[in-house]
């Protein structure tokens, strides 16, 4: 199969104002991309007029893996001054759907970038997407996942995406991706055709660096090392090989340590919670097992050492660019996108994954690096002037279209390419 190469980006790429409506997760099914969801509209707002719509109800309460929490407020939205949001579509449409449409058809936005995590949101996606091209707006899909790994492990639900996406690429001018992993397994998926696909690596988590700075070297005299495992517990997480690690440690090497887990167990992988509660160093182990709220995110990170993220696969992590605008040293597998994420990251020691040896002797090296503070290569600034050349490679703004058969007609012929777009030959197969 022939692959797009990616050009250098053109870092000073500039672009008229425009106004886009950014869609993604709200804050009652609070995830990740609810935050990437904020900050990306937020970072936008700085050069564009943006509008957001949020995902309110993403599938029903009782399907979701952290259900007892849903609607709790663990976070506190707050979207740039002036900014309209929309919050939001619920999956069973009514009425929601409907006012939704109405918001982007009051709006009239010239981009509407649909943040892509979850198959729960396809068919809403595909409706917003189809009244876009019906009024003449670009549809860009950002893609965090291909498919959310515990729905890629379910073969009706692999049908379900594999059968409707296609209708909503067919509605999209263009694709975003954070690395180049992340973009072969998009071209192995699905046929993109010759339209855009531009690398823009996630941004920084930067709103609680102020908490780290304040208790860097807290623990310097007694050279005790405080190792942090933070994010949902999931079964691709890898904690277990982590504590599997602790747990090797010789007892004079284990008085050394003392490792926190955060997280919410989700998808019924109490494994760790069961390996925590046998430890021999159990009373070494912190064990707070909930998603925590977003006042105490900080905390955790001010008091960590090294941040140990253990991951079997990975397309990005929160935790890792948190810990990277943290400036703390990180042990991460060299998995997925996660490489090149810390590509350029002076404080990551990269192991292979599933290796608990390899994790057991990479923390004496990292606790060496303790009270260091690294530089995070990432920043919105870059997310931005990607964008940026991301529209205007697709071209002028486009009026409404007439007529049902355009509806379902092939969408935009290949924009003009530029540096920080990749360009697929046309007819390519998967």
């Amino acid at each position: 199969m022939t692959r797009a190469t990616y050009t250098r980006p053109d870092e000073t790429a500039t672009d008229t104002p425009r106004r886009i409506c950014v869609v993604g997760a709200g804050t009652r099914f609070l995830s990740g991309i609810s935050y990437y969801t904020q900050v990306l509209a937020n970072e936008l707002a700085r050069s564009h007029d943006v509008s957001v719509i949020l995902m309110r109800q993403l599938l029903p309460t009782r399907l979701y893996p952290g259900r007892a929490r849903v609607g709790v407020e663990l976070v506190r939205p707050t979207y740039a001054s002036g900014m309209r949001v929309f919050d939001g579509v619920d999956w069973y449409w009514m009425p929601s759907l409907a006012r939704a449409l109405a918001f982007l058809i009051r709006e009239r936005p010239e981009v509407l970038v649909l943040q892509w995590w979850t198959g729960t949101v396809l068919h809403s996606y595909t409706a917003l997407a189809t009244m876009a091209r019906l009024l003449g707006i670009r549809v860009i899909i950002e893609f965090h996942e291909v498919l959310d790994p515990a729905e890629a492990s379910q073969p009706m639900v692999q049908r379900y995406v594999r059968a409707i996406s296609p209708a909503l690429l067919r509605l999209t001018a263009g694709f975003v991706v954070h690395s180049e992993f992340d973009r072969e397994i998009l071209e192995e998926q699905y046929k993109l055709g010759d339209r855009p696909i531009a690398l823009i690596p996630h941004g920084p988590y930067n709103q609680y660096v102020g908490a780290t700075t304040a208790a860097t070297g807290q623990d310097e005299a007694s050279g005790l090392c405080r190792l942090l495992f933070f994010g949902t517990i999931r079964p691709f997480k890898g904690l277990e090989d982590l504590l599997t690690a602790f747990d090797a440690l010789a007892p004079e090497d284990a008085a050394r340590y003392h490792l926190t887990v955060v997280g919410e167990t989700w998808e019924g992988w109490t494994l760790p919670e069961a390996m925590i509660a046998r430890s021999p160093y159990r009373e070494r182990i912190t064990f707070i097992n909930r998603y925590v709220h977003d006042d105490e995110v900080g905390d955790f990170f001010a008091e960590a050492d090294v941040v140990v993220l253990p991951y079997h696969r990975s397309s990005a992590s929160g935790p890792l660019q948190i810990a990277m605008s943290s400036g703390l040293p990180v042990i991460v597998t060299a998995v997925g996108g996660l490489r090149e994420a810390v590509r350029n990251y002076q404080g990551a020691i990269t192991i292979r994954p599933q290796a608990p040896e390899a994790l057991r002797e990479a923390l004496p090296r990292a606790a060496t690096l303790r009270g260091q503070r690294f530089a995070d290569p990432h920043s919105w600034e870059r997310t931005v002037r990607r964008y940026d050349a991301l529209f205007a490679a697709l071209g002028p703004h486009k009026q409404a279209i007439e007529g049902q058969s355009s509806m379902i007609s092939p969408v935009f012929a290949a924009p003009r390419a530029l540096s920080p777009v990749a360009q697929r030959p046309c007819g390519v197969a998967r």
